[in-house]
């Protein structure tokens, strides 16, 4: 019972974070006008998410955001890409929830010339 209730502790203290940034993908740039096409080549499509009915309601909307965001760039940066044109964005309320649960973005991964 103890390790049941310490492991539902850590799984709420867990659900607080924003998904964190994986080194390098700090460099990815997230736009909201598709990039120029002789500069950027598509690499493809990407989603981001944080949250889920169970952490979504101690989890902060910021980090909410921050966290979907972050994961579209470490998406983007496995694919090789530096830039993102995030195309949609939207939050989500699990039933019986206190508000926003889930927020995912998503976007279209580029490796642009610098």
């Amino acid at each position: 019972m103890k390790r049941s209730l310490l492991l539902l502790c850590f799984a709420s203290l867990v659900g607080c974070a924003a998904n964190k940034l994986v080194p390098g993908a700090e460099r990815v740039e997230l736009v909201n006008e598709s990039p120029d096409k002789a500069r950027c080549k598509y690499v493809g499509e990407i989603v981001g998410s944080q949250g889920n009915w169970f952490t979504g309601d101690i989890t902060s909307n910021e980090n909410l955001v921050i966290g979907a965001r972050n994961e579209l760039r470490n998406k983007a940066h496995q694919l090789g890409a530096n830039l993102v044109y995030i195309q949609d964005m939207k939050n989500t309320n699990a039933y019986g929830s206190l508000g926003t649960t889930n927020t995912t973005a998503v976007g279209k991964a580029y490796r642009c010339k610098t």
